[in-house]
Protein backbone atom coordinates (compact mmCIF):
# COMPACT_ATOMS: atom_id res chain seq x y z
CA UNK A 1 0.00 0.00 0.00
CA UNK A 2 1.41 3.41 -0.95
CA UNK A 3 1.78 6.29 1.50
CA UNK A 4 -0.93 8.16 -0.41
CA UNK A 5 -3.40 5.31 0.06
CA UNK A 6 -2.31 4.75 3.65
CA UNK A 7 -3.55 8.18 4.71
CA UNK A 8 -6.40 8.58 2.24
CA UNK A 9 -9.61 10.06 3.59
CA UNK A 10 -11.47 7.03 2.22
CA UNK A 11 -9.43 4.61 4.35
CA UNK A 12 -11.45 2.65 6.90
CA UNK A 13 -11.00 4.66 10.14
CA UNK A 14 -11.39 1.54 12.26
CA UNK A 15 -8.48 -0.09 10.47
CA UNK A 16 -6.30 2.97 11.01
CA UNK A 17 -7.28 3.13 14.68
CA UNK A 18 -6.53 -0.54 15.25
CA UNK A 19 -3.10 -0.22 13.66
CA UNK A 20 -2.18 2.86 15.71
CA UNK A 21 -3.52 1.33 18.92
CA UNK A 22 -1.57 -1.89 18.31
CA UNK A 23 1.66 0.04 17.76
CA UNK A 24 1.14 2.11 20.89
CA UNK A 25 0.19 -0.84 23.07
CA UNK A 26 3.17 -2.80 21.74
CA UNK A 27 5.49 0.08 22.71
CA UNK A 28 4.08 0.31 26.24
CA UNK A 29 4.37 -3.43 26.80
CA UNK A 30 7.90 -3.56 25.38
CA UNK A 31 9.37 -0.67 27.38
CA UNK A 32 7.68 -1.92 30.55
CA UNK A 33 9.47 -5.24 30.04
CA UNK A 34 12.81 -3.50 29.45
CA UNK A 35 12.33 -1.49 32.66
CA UNK A 36 12.19 -4.71 34.67
CA UNK A 37 15.93 -4.98 34.09
CA UNK A 38 15.90 -8.71 33.31
CA UNK A 39 18.11 -8.18 30.24
CA UNK A 40 20.16 -5.03 30.89
CA UNK A 41 22.72 -6.00 28.25
CA UNK A 42 20.18 -5.36 25.50
CA UNK A 43 18.39 -2.36 27.02
CA UNK A 44 19.74 0.47 24.87
CA UNK A 45 19.54 -1.25 21.46
CA UNK A 46 16.02 -2.46 22.28
CA UNK A 47 14.90 1.02 23.34
CA UNK A 48 16.36 2.47 20.15
CA UNK A 49 14.27 0.04 18.13
CA UNK A 50 11.06 0.56 20.13
CA UNK A 51 11.19 4.37 20.11
CA UNK A 52 11.92 4.32 16.37
CA UNK A 53 8.87 2.15 15.74
CA UNK A 54 6.68 4.34 17.96
CA UNK A 55 7.63 7.41 15.96
CA UNK A 56 6.33 5.69 12.84
CA UNK A 57 2.91 5.67 14.48
CA UNK A 58 3.45 9.29 15.44
CA UNK A 59 4.33 10.19 11.87
CA UNK A 60 1.15 8.55 10.63
CA UNK A 61 -0.88 10.50 13.18
CA UNK A 62 0.90 13.72 12.23
CA UNK A 63 0.30 13.20 8.53
CA UNK A 64 -3.38 12.35 9.04
CA UNK A 65 -6.04 15.02 8.70
CA UNK A 66 -7.11 16.70 11.93
CA UNK A 67 -9.10 14.31 14.09
CA UNK A 68 -12.12 15.85 15.82
CA UNK A 69 -13.44 14.16 18.99
CA UNK A 70 -17.07 13.11 19.17
CA UNK A 71 -17.67 14.99 22.41
CA UNK A 72 -16.94 18.62 23.18
CA UNK A 73 -15.38 17.81 26.54
CA UNK A 74 -13.03 14.93 27.20
CA UNK A 75 -14.60 12.25 29.42
CA UNK A 76 -13.02 11.93 32.85
CA UNK A 77 -10.64 8.98 33.05
CA UNK A 78 -9.94 9.29 36.75
CA UNK A 79 -6.42 9.31 38.22
CA UNK A 80 -3.55 8.70 35.81
CA UNK A 81 -1.58 5.48 36.42
CA UNK A 82 1.64 6.11 38.36
CA UNK A 83 4.80 5.97 36.23
CA UNK A 84 7.29 6.81 38.99
CA UNK A 85 8.43 3.20 39.30
CA UNK A 86 8.98 2.99 35.55
CA UNK A 87 10.95 6.24 35.63
CA UNK A 88 13.09 5.07 38.55
CA UNK A 89 13.83 1.70 36.98
CA UNK A 90 15.03 3.31 33.77
CA UNK A 91 17.09 5.84 35.72
CA UNK A 92 18.85 2.93 37.41
CA UNK A 93 19.40 0.95 34.20
CA UNK A 94 20.65 4.00 32.27
CA UNK A 95 22.48 5.68 35.16
CA UNK A 96 25.80 6.27 33.31
CA UNK A 97 24.14 7.91 30.32
CA UNK A 98 20.65 8.93 31.44
CA UNK A 99 21.26 12.69 31.20
CA UNK A 100 21.74 14.37 27.83
CA UNK A 101 21.42 17.89 26.41
CA UNK A 102 18.64 18.94 24.07
CA UNK A 103 17.36 22.02 22.27
CA UNK A 104 13.56 22.01 22.45
CA UNK A 105 12.83 24.14 19.39
CA UNK A 106 15.37 23.99 16.55
CA UNK A 107 13.69 26.99 14.90
CA UNK A 108 14.19 29.26 17.90
CA UNK A 109 17.49 31.09 17.31
CA UNK A 110 20.31 30.74 19.83
CA UNK A 111 18.24 28.61 22.15
CA UNK A 112 20.55 27.23 24.83
CA UNK A 113 20.51 23.46 25.32
CA UNK A 114 18.92 22.12 28.47
CA UNK A 115 19.55 18.94 30.40
CA UNK A 116 17.07 16.08 29.91
CA UNK A 117 16.84 12.48 31.05
CA UNK A 118 15.99 9.46 28.91
CA UNK A 119 14.19 7.94 31.91
CA UNK A 120 11.97 11.04 32.23
CA UNK A 121 11.29 11.01 28.49
CA UNK A 122 10.17 7.38 28.44
CA UNK A 123 7.91 7.82 31.47
CA UNK A 124 6.33 10.97 30.02
CA UNK A 125 5.69 9.32 26.65
CA UNK A 126 4.11 6.28 28.30
CA UNK A 127 1.85 8.58 30.34
CA UNK A 128 0.53 10.29 27.21
CA UNK A 129 0.06 7.03 25.35
CA UNK A 130 -1.74 5.32 28.25
CA UNK A 131 -4.18 8.21 28.45
CA UNK A 132 -5.28 7.65 24.87
CA UNK A 133 -5.27 3.90 25.29
CA UNK A 134 -7.75 4.21 28.16
CA UNK A 135 -10.17 5.97 25.80
CA UNK A 136 -9.58 3.33 23.14
CA UNK A 137 -10.26 0.44 25.51
CA UNK A 138 -13.44 2.17 26.67
CA UNK A 139 -14.69 2.17 23.08
CA UNK A 140 -14.04 5.88 22.46
CA UNK A 141 -11.94 5.33 19.35
CA UNK A 142 -12.18 8.85 17.91
CA UNK A 143 -11.36 10.36 21.31
CA UNK A 144 -8.30 8.11 21.55
CA UNK A 145 -7.07 9.07 18.09
CA UNK A 146 -7.67 12.76 18.80
CA UNK A 147 -5.70 12.55 22.03
CA UNK A 148 -2.80 10.65 20.46
CA UNK A 149 -2.63 13.12 17.58
CA UNK A 150 -2.95 16.21 19.79
CA UNK A 151 -0.40 15.00 22.34
CA UNK A 152 1.94 13.91 19.52
CA UNK A 153 2.12 17.53 18.38
CA UNK A 154 2.11 19.05 21.87
CA UNK A 155 4.33 16.67 23.85
CA UNK A 156 5.15 13.05 23.20
CA UNK A 157 6.26 13.49 19.60
CA UNK A 158 9.04 15.95 20.43
CA UNK A 159 9.89 14.06 23.64
CA UNK A 160 10.22 10.73 21.85
CA UNK A 161 12.21 12.38 19.05
CA UNK A 162 14.68 13.86 21.52
CA UNK A 163 14.95 10.52 23.31
CA UNK A 164 15.59 8.78 19.99
CA UNK A 165 18.39 11.21 19.13
CA UNK A 166 20.00 10.55 22.52
CA UNK A 167 19.76 6.77 22.11
CA UNK A 168 21.05 6.91 18.53
CA UNK A 169 23.93 9.16 19.57
CA UNK A 170 24.83 6.79 22.39
CA UNK A 171 24.95 3.81 20.04
CA UNK A 172 26.91 5.80 17.47
CA UNK A 173 29.50 6.99 20.01
CA UNK A 174 30.22 3.42 21.05
CA UNK A 175 30.10 1.84 17.60
CA UNK A 176 32.42 4.51 16.21
CA UNK A 177 34.73 4.16 19.22
CA UNK A 178 34.33 7.82 20.20
CA UNK A 179 34.43 9.01 23.84
CA UNK A 180 31.03 10.10 25.07
CA UNK A 181 30.45 13.40 26.80
CA UNK A 182 27.94 12.55 29.54
CA UNK A 183 26.19 14.99 31.85
CA UNK A 184 26.94 13.16 35.09
CA UNK A 185 25.42 14.82 38.13
CA UNK A 186 23.76 17.62 36.19
CA UNK A 187 20.57 18.93 37.73
CA UNK A 188 17.91 18.67 35.03
CA UNK A 189 15.78 21.27 36.80
CA UNK A 190 18.39 23.98 36.23
CA UNK A 191 18.16 26.29 33.24
CA UNK A 192 21.77 26.21 32.15
CA UNK A 193 23.53 27.67 29.15
CA UNK A 194 25.89 25.87 26.84
CA UNK A 195 28.99 26.92 28.82
CA UNK A 196 27.47 25.60 32.04
CA UNK A 197 26.63 22.31 30.40
CA UNK A 198 30.16 21.97 29.10
CA UNK A 199 31.63 22.82 32.50
CA UNK A 200 29.53 20.24 34.35
CA UNK A 201 29.75 17.52 31.72
CA UNK A 202 31.58 14.44 32.94
CA UNK A 203 33.60 12.23 30.62
CA UNK A 204 32.55 8.59 30.30
CA UNK A 205 34.66 6.38 28.05
CA UNK A 206 32.95 3.98 25.69
CA UNK A 207 34.51 0.98 27.43
CA UNK A 208 32.64 1.86 30.63
CA UNK A 209 29.19 1.81 29.03
CA UNK A 210 29.47 -0.59 26.10
CA UNK A 211 29.28 -3.81 28.09
CA UNK A 212 26.64 -2.94 30.72
CA UNK A 213 24.35 -1.39 28.13
CA UNK A 214 24.65 -4.14 25.57
CA UNK A 215 26.43 -2.12 22.90
CA UNK A 216 29.43 -3.48 21.07
CA UNK A 217 31.92 -1.57 19.00
CA UNK A 218 32.34 -2.33 15.34
CA UNK A 219 35.26 -4.75 14.78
Amino acid sequence: MSDANLHAVSQDPDSFAVQIADQIESFIVAVTEVAKGDEPDSAVPFLLLEVSQLLLAGGRLGAHEDIVPDERYEPDLGPEPDVDELRERFALILEPVDVYSEVFDPYEPRKAPVACRISDDLADVVTDLRHGLAHYRAGRTTEALWWWQFSYFSNWGSTASACLRALQALVAHVRLDQPLQALDGLDTDEDLGEDDLAEQAGRVMADEIAGPLGIRRAP
